[in-house]
């Protein structure tokens, strides 16, 4: 490649430990870590493009896969029989139809994997902006466990900032109130985005900037610190200066790539 790069820097598979870690991203890992060993109740919300999904695939690949196992769901049209549906398939059984015997039914299997296998079970729903009430009103009674003595499960809701909108009404007051925790995903700062764009292009082996201080400005200024549309943004730019032979990428090159291929 012309820069000389031997991974593409800005791309949704680098491995999760070579992403940027700032400080939030660090204090979010140790809220998940504390909800996942204490079989927790953890809500992650941010505006789209923050990385939320890239945070939960980070802390999934930090678990120990001898103490914990994840059940991960992610579908917009979510309801209550898809919902045991998926985690009774990840656990290699068929659901039964009613939704009450299949929510007794994963209570069981859950049992045995703690008991029989000793795994703590993490359920992770992914989008979870999207689920509607009587979604929310379930996941509530799943939570219910030997009559309320204790959680079956961890379990992580990620969607975007409108989820925790909705959890603030009065008319989701029962089950904000079994949240045990909350993160939320900031945008980042104008260093921060300095410093993402320089941990990426690192993993992707550059020996020397690319990218100069006036361009990471107009970079966070089209961006707004989210870091999918850095991503997005660092991709144009670098493609064009490769194309048009340029080995530095300044402002100007970034200005001309918004207005030319995002605006």
């Amino acid at each position: 490649m012309f820069y000389g790069l031997h991974h593409t820097p800005f791309s949704r598979d680098i491995p999760t430990q070579e992403l940027y870690h700032s400080l939030t991203l660090e204090e979010t890992l140790g809220r998940l870590h504390y909800a996942a060993e204490r079989q927790l109740f953890c809500v992650v919300t941010g505006d789209s493009g923050t990385g939320k999904t890239t945070t939960i695939r980070r802390f999934t690949d930090t678990l120990d896969a001898s103490r914990f196992q994840v059940l991960y769901l992610s579908d917009s049209k979510l309801t209550p029989r898809h919902f045991y549906k998926g985690l009774l398939e990840q656990l290699g059984h068929e659901a039964k139809f009613y939704r009450g015997d299949a929510k007794r039914q994963l209570h069981r299997q859950i049992e045995l994997m703690r008991a029989v296998h000793h795994l703590q079970p993490v359920v992770i729903i992914d989008e979870a902006h999207l689920l509607d009430r009587e979604m929310l009103e379930e996941i509530r009674f799943l939570l219910n466990f030997k009559m309320d003595a204790e959680s079956p499960m961890a379990l992580v809701l990620s969607g975007q900032s409108e989820l925790w909108d909705r959890m603030v009404l009065q008319s989701y007051a029962a089950i904000r109130q079994r949240i045990d925790l909350q993160c939320k995903l900031p945008h980042y700062d104008r260093s921060q985005v300095g410093e993402y764009i320089q941990r990426h292009l690192i993993y992707a082996g550059t020996e020397h900037d690319i990218f100069s201080d006036k361009a990471v400005d107009e970079i966070y200024r089209f961006s707004g610190g989210a870091a999918r549309l850095i991503n997005k943004l660092c991709t144009h730019c670098l493609l064009y200066g490769a194309q048009s032979g340029h080995r530095i990428i300044d402002d100007h090159i970034v200005t001309r790539v918004i207005q030319g291929e995002l605006s």
